[in-house]
């Protein structure tokens, strides 16, 4: 009981084995395999069957026989440890080790003289040695002929048999056995040639277009870094080089004791403010996923790998009535499960179904072909464990209540079900949140301002008591600003000491920020 439970537990093993590689590998493995299973078809066959007239034709014949069977089994094993590398040496991968063919030369030469031994006492008839004749250099033309050009290959083989052709006449073979034989070897020259050859070439071809496809994907990602790249500096570039002049006039006119030097510090602490929000932008845009898009993204990717999609009730977000932090959400799911998708088990179909019910959102994923691997990096629907991934999209569905499962759903499907909440809260894409902060009696602050006491703020701008600030800095008639920002009352310039604005609290750093505004 305890072997045959060791038994099924390699079966199992192997199965899991073959779905855990990529379709381009099973072919590559499944060539293999069947090239070294004619290795022992042949010998099976051709080589051992012929050898059965030898048993009544005395004890030298059964001897020579036995021994030239043996022979042709330690070149089979030989044969099938190199069909591998030589595949490699065929496409580049990796060069073939000349050395390892000497002693599969040597071994052929044991078995052409041995079958001229047994000829010579008589062990075989006429119908017999054209078939073991043909077997006899099969073993070692496999990978050889992934080895050398066709070319070569065709008149090394040519050569050989015109060789052990001659030697068979010498030793008293002639007329049609002989021609028989001399065709019969021409005839598995040509089938090995034919066989082996197309197979290397149709792997190689796959396997660079596997290389080409990573090359692009490798080259996708650089080209995306360069466009991150110019857009923190477009974005930077001007406001930095304008830190950087304000800065070095603010120190020449501290050092000459002019206090518009504060002036000019204030204006690039402005500039520095509005350079992070701007630099926030661009990371939001950059990490935001939007639902119609992956949806369009997540069925090409599947239909470019042979994977049949569909896709229902997609009629956009406005038509299901979804909010933008509801759909950001939902895009990553569709993201992230059209990954793991392709990532594990053998998908042939994948189904996309996104639905609306009184109060929530409902996005299903489930695709065929999961077998007992979960396509989520075996997260699961229990609480412990599970992947990054399958934790990640938990996170981001948990913040705006809502929930994410993933398990079998039987006949070899896998599903994915996320659920959100309509009146789910999340901050709207661009706009930035900050701490909210005490407010003095008598203070009115509105958003990404700064109130002083007494004053109200609008966007962008900072007051002094008594005054109001419109976006931009620019201030009401009843004010007037000195060079830096500042403002006095009844239009009068005030001292930069006197007539500035109030400070404004620092920005929040980004690791206070929550996820969507980093």
């Amino acid at each position: 009981m305890k072997g045959l439970r060791g038994v099924i537990g390699r079966v199992r093993g192997w199965r899991r084995g073959w779905h855990e590689r990529s379709k381009l590998q099973r072919i590559d493995l499944y060539t293999r395999a069947t090239l070294c299973s004619l290795v022992w078809l042949f010998l099976l066959t051709w080589g051992f069957l012929p050898l059965g007239t030898a048993l009544d034709r005395g004890a030298w014949a059964v001897a020579i026989g036995a021994a030239l069977f043996a022979v042709n089994v330690a070149q089979s094993v030989l044969s099938t440890v190199n069909v591998r590398p030589a595949f490699d040496h065929y496409r580049g991968a990796e060069p073939f080790p000349r050395r390892r063919l000497r002693l599969p030369a040597v071994l052929l030469v044991a078995l052409s003289g041995l079958l001229i031994a047994l000829v010579a006492v008589d062990g075989l008839d006429d119908q017999a040695l054209p078939v073991l004749a043909m077997d006899v250099p099969v073993a070692f033309a496999i990978p050889y002929a992934l080895l050398v050009p066709a070319r070569r290959f065709l008149l090394h083989a040519a050569a050989y048999i015109a060789a052990l052709v001659a030697l068979l006449a010498a030793f008293g073979r002639a007329g049609t056995p002989l021609l028989g034989t001399a065709l019969t070897m021409a005839l598995a020259a040509v089938l090995v040639l034919g066989s082996v050859r197309p197979s290397g070439w149709s792997l190689s071809v796959m396997w660079q277009a596997e290389e080409a496809r990573d090359m692009q994907a490798r080259l996708a990602v650089a080209e995306e870094r360069l466009r991150f790249g110019r857009d923190m500096h477009d974005v930077l570039g001007r406001n930095l080089s304008v830190i950087a002049l304000k800065s070095e006039l603010a120190v020449e006119l501290a050092q000459r004791g002019n206090p518009a030097a504060v002036d000019q510090m204030v204006e690039v602490q402005r500039i520095a403010r509005a350079s992070q929000q701007e630099v926030r932008d661009v990371v939001r845009g950059y990490r935001e996923a939007d639902l119609p898009t992956e949806l369009m993204g997540a069925r090409g990717v599947l239909q470019a790998a042979g994977i049949s999609v569909t896709v229902e009730g997609a009629d956009g977000p406005a038509g299901i009535g979804a909010p933008a932090a509801v759909q950001a959400a939902l895009g990553w799911v569709v993201r992230e499960t059209a990954t793991n998708v392709l990532r594990h088990g053998d998908p042939r179909h994948c189904s996309i179904r996104l639905a609306r019910t009184r109060d929530a959102v409902v996005l299903e994923v489930e695709n065929d072909g999961a077998g007992t691997a979960d396509p989520l990096d075996g997260g699961g629907d229990s609480g412990g464990g599970g992947g990054s991934g399958l934790a990640g999209l938990r996170e981001r569905l948990g913040a705006l209540g809502g929930t994410l499962t993933a398990a079998p759903a039987g006949d070899d499907l896998f599903r994915v079900t996320a659920t959100v909440p309509l009146t789910a809260s999340g901050p709207a894409p661009g706009v930035p949140t900050t701490p909210a902060g005490p407010t003095a009696p008598g203070e009115h602050p509105a958003p990404g301002g700064n109130t002083a006491a007494g004053g109200n703020t609008n966007p962008g701008g900072s007051t002094t008591p008594g005054g109001t600030t419109t976006p931009g800095g620019t201030t009401t008639p009843s004010e007037s600003t000195t060079p830096g920002g500042t403002t006095a009352p009844s239009g009068s310039t005030a001292p930069a000491s006197a007539g500035r604005a109030a400070p404004s609290a620092p920005s929040p750093a980004p690791s206070d920020l929550p996820e969507e505004q980093r």
